[in-house]
């Protein structure tokens, strides 16, 4: 239990400290960490724990807000709502980051998400890297800017999903109704890859 709490501490440093800009909620990271040192020092472990994971989720509230910005503006015609940023722990639904905008034209919606640090994206990459899965569930493998990607659409619906996996640590999807495959198509296209690999 020593050990893990050891490396939880020095990982959060890491996180924190290689940050590039430090605003007043990462200097509640700071606090919170400094706090679990000393209780960890005193041998208060159950508090120690506690402080890292209470700073381990404010880290990952300040990474779903830096991840909003990388969700695309509309394209032409298109309206976009208000980006939405959720960032859970471990111990709900196995944690993660998401952020989400959805968009609309007429009748026709498309919904932008992206998805973290999340055990979701492991049965993602499963479906990619094997074939077999993709088509059984009726999708087609593509390259989209360099990435893998599944897409599944039903021309008669007009409706369709796209999965685009980033840096084998993010699940990008782009949901529509109502759309041509080539608006989920255009949709994937705006978004930085390049970007959202650095975040």
């Amino acid at each position: 239990m020593i050990d893990t709490i050891s490396l939880r501490i020095v990982l959060m440093l890491l996180i924190v400290l290689g940050s590039q800009s430090l605003h007043a909620a990462e200097d509640n990271v700071l606090s919170t960490i400094k706090e679990a040192v000393r209780q960890y020092q005193a041998g208060d472990y159950t508090g120690a724990s506690s402080n890292l994971d209470y700073a381990s989720q404010l880290v990952r509230q300040q990474k779903s807000e830096k991840m909003k910005a990388l969700l695309p503006d509309p394209p032409s015609g298109w309206l976009a709502g208000e980006a939405s940023a959720q960032a859970l722990g471990a111990a709900i639904l196995g944690g993660g980051v998401t952020v989400s905008r959805d968009y609309t034209k007429g009748s026709s919606s498309v919904s932008v998400e992206i998805v973290s640090d999340s055990p979701v994206l492991q049965s993602v990459l499963m479906m990619i890297k094997n074939p077999v899965f993709a088509g059984a569930g009726g999708g087609k493998l593509e390259s989209l800017k360099g990435q893998r990607a599944i897409i599944k659409f039903d021309g008669n619906k007009k409706s369709g999903e796209l999965y685009i996996v980033v840096a084998s640590r993010f699940v990008v999807t782009i949901k529509g109704r109502q759309v041509a495959r080539e608006d989920l198509l255009a949709f994937a296209e705006l978004i930085d890859y390049r970007m959202l690999e650095k975040n």
